[in-house]
């Protein structure tokens, strides 16, 4: 009998794997890793930089009227919204397998170190476009090789990972913006008021005029481009020699109405500058104001009636172009100031303001479509009021962006155009003289509603500007470089003060610094002011210095020579401007972009296409000049400017309106040779 043999009992079969439970090697927690190292690098690439440029703009948030509820929200977007795709991706990608899930993760840390050493690279080295991309992508590709091979570099972008917080804790706590984001304060003090009469304040506060762009050869007022600024003149003190402190509105309008020269770099926020022209004149004053990108006047003293809030959609979309400047591999002046634009009537939804004005060379019939929002809800208050009131306009005018004719039409202009450099900085010099003859329309409309009615003799009547601005050639623009090149373009400014009563004009040249703008209104309010001020009253001696104070950062005064400054030279048109032109050979070729806007044309809109801009090919020289007439007739001729990144361009700007007519318009690019021979160029 054989022997049997039992075999060992069968081992349990194991259980059925739990997927919820496993992952294969390298699964959620590399996931978790992997999502933390894409936070860390996109905080550095977007969240940083954007905070970082927001959290020193309060003036973007003031402007756009942002509530405290729209500004943390845009804080959240910035700081989780450009992490959403690229985990996602990640995810996409996971169902492809392990490796090309590795691979994928590998290529987004390449790509945004690539990123992330192009704004190193901007501000480190003097590379510039392509080779910086170039250079980028070579540190972009040795990163993503560093990380795949060591552990090092992961583990460092894991701990980075709380960046973004500190980013957004910096903003909200430590930066000029948290002023606006989370508010503080008190209410500040009320000025003392003294004996005798309150007059009526009416103030309005232009931006980024300079003197010099009013004066003509003869050191006067040119009445003949600014007979309204002239009439001003006429009738009130002109502070010749005053300056503005700083080439900010945000450091500049402060100093203004406290007295004190910018100490800080702080929101121009109630809650940062508690005593102020608002709260000094409150207890006694009612306060009609309307800021632009400050908040100086707290809701205790006043409700502004300000245009109304533009919406997180708008903070949104600026907020995406300040990325794309941010990100760039060329040089970009990230100043969020530069876009900012006055909406009109129509755009911001109010009614036209009464008495219209029966000038018809003026586009009053269309006030709505012309006038910007705020002067429309300015110049509708100026009425008489049992009560002393102030009057208060900061009006973003002639202020960049350029886009009013003289006559009110407004025109539209591409985003890409420079302000310096050959033939650019001309054509921006003749954008803001444009510009700046509609704003002196605003100050005639000012004068005549103010006499119109009955305020004009009792009040005191204030017409000044924050600061100016540089139009000379490689320092163009309003900081230390072109302060040091063209101060009296950048500090000296308009500055009248019309007394109540006074009717015969007079110039005054004393040291005039726009800290002296508070104590000299409440001098003439009989209100005392109870806190320290830097400045002083113009009713008082002048000052015993003669030099200059200019603050580009605030604690850090630079001072310059005090004078008048010398009036600009003219712009002088080229001799075939308003010339008609007939039949013409044609030869060469032109792109001109917008072209359709010619064939439409309705003035009644209170649009005008007279900004012409476009490209030429390679084969036509740098500095060639270009005729462009609409409808037979010149209205401008300009250089061809050395190429840049929109190709071998052209613009031109058209001031006349009576270029235009009604319907379709010919337009016409002529190309200047010697003698002022004219050949046609075809244009597409």
């Amino acid at each position: 009998m054989a022997d049997a043999t039992l075999a060992p009992p069968a081992a349990p079969a194991a259980p059925a794997p739990d997927p919820a439970r496993t992952a294969p090697p390298g699964g959620w927690r590399a996931e978790r890793e992997r999502l933390l190292e894409v936070v860390a690098l996109v905080g550095l690439v977007v969240t940083q930089p954007m905070l970082d440029v927001l959290g020193r703009s309060p003036d973007f948030f003031l402007f756009h009227r942002a509530s405290q509820g729209e500004v943390l929200t845009l804080v959240a977007l910035v700081a989780l919204a450009p992490t959403l795709p690229v985990a996602l991706l990640g995810a996409a990608s996971r169902v492809a397998g392990r490796a090309v899930r590795a691979a994928v993760h590998t290529g987004v840390v390449g790509l945004l170190l690539a990123a992330l050493a192009v704004q190193v690279g901007r501000h480190g080295t003097p590379l510039r476009g392509v080779p910086l991309l170039l250079l980028a992508a070579v540190v972009g590709a040795a990163g993503a090789a560093a990380h795949r091979r060591w552990r090092g570099p992961g583990r460092a972008l894991r701990v980075a990972a709380a960046g973004p917080l500190a980013f957004v804790a910096l903003f909200l706590f430590a930066s000029p913006a948290s002023a606006v984001a989370l508010p503080r304060g008190h209410a500040g003090t009320a000025g003392v008021a003294a004996a005798g009469e309150h007059p009526p304040v009416v103030m309005l506060v232009l931006d980024e005029l300079p003197l010099v762009s009013l004066l003509g050869p003869d050191g006067r007022i040119d009445a003949a481009r600014y007979p309204h600024f002239a009439e001003l003149a006429a009738g009130s003190t002109w502070y010749r020699n005053a300056t503005g402190v700083s080439g900010w509105t945000p450091y500049a309008l402060p100093a203004m109405l406290t007295g004190r020269y910018p100490a800080e770099p702080v929101a121009p926020h109630y809650s940062q500058y508690p005593d102020n022209l608002f709260t000094a004149l409150g207890g006694l004053y009612d306060i009609r104001a309307q800021e632009s990108i400050t908040r100086l006047c707290p809701p205790s003293r006043c409700d502004q009636p300000a245009s109304p809030r533009q919406g997180l959609g708008t903070l949104i979309r600026e907020s995406g172009k300040l990325l794309r400047q941010v990100t760039a591999p060329a040089d970009s002046r990230v100043d969020p100031e530069e876009s900012y634009r006055e909406l009109t009537a129509a755009e911001a939804g109010l009614d036209a303001a009464e008495p219209v004005p029966a000038d018809p060379k003026f586009r009053w019939d269309s006030l709505n479509d012309n006038q910007p929002a705020r002067f429309t809800t300015f110049l509708a208050g100026l009425r008489p009021t049992s009560r002393p009131t102030l009057h208060f306009l900061h009006l973003l005018m002639p202020h960049a962006p350029w886009v009013f004719l003289p006559s009110g039409a407004r025109y539209a202009a591409p985003d890409d155009l420079p302000n310096d450099g050959a033939g650019w900085v001309e054509l921006a010099r003749q954008r803001h003289l444009a510009q700046l003859a509609y704003t002196d329309r605003l100050v005639g409309e000012t004068l005549r509603a103010l006499r119109a009615t009955g305020l004009y003799d009792k009040a005191l009547v204030v017409v000044t500007a924050d600061h100016g601005v540089s139009f000379d050639k490689g320092f163009q623009g309003r900081g230390m470089d072109a302060i040091r090149a063209a101060a009296g373009q950048v500090a000296w400014v308009p500055m009248f003060v019309k007394e109540p009563g006074q009717r015969a004009g007079r110039v005054d040249d004393r040291n005039w610094e726009h800290v002296d703008l508070l104590p000299t209104v409440a001098d003439h309010a009989r209100i005392r002011i109870p806190w320290h001020v830097d400045g002083r009253s113009a009713r008082q001696a002048p000052r015993e210095r003669a030099d200059k104070r200019f603050y580009d950062q605030p604690g850090e005064p630079v001072s310059f020579p005090g004078g008048v400054p010398a009036p600009l030279p003219e712009p002088s048109p080229h001799p075939l401007v308003g010339t008609e032109v007939g039949q013409r050979p044609a030869g060469g070729t032109a792109r001109v972009a917008d072209l359709a806007a010619f064939r439409a044309v309705d003035p009644d809109t209170g649009e005008l296409p007279a900004l012409v801009w476009g490209t030429v090919p390679a084969a036509v020289r740098d500095g060639t000049l270009l005729a462009v007439a609409v409808n037979g007739r010149i209205g401008a001729v300009v250089p061809v400017v050395p190429p840049d990144a929109g190709g071998r361009r052209f613009a031109a700007l058209l001031p006349d309106d009576r270029l235009f007519r009604a319907g379709a318009n010919r337009l016409d690019v002529y190309r200047v040779g010697p003698g002022a021979e004219l050949r046609r160029l075809s244009v597409s």
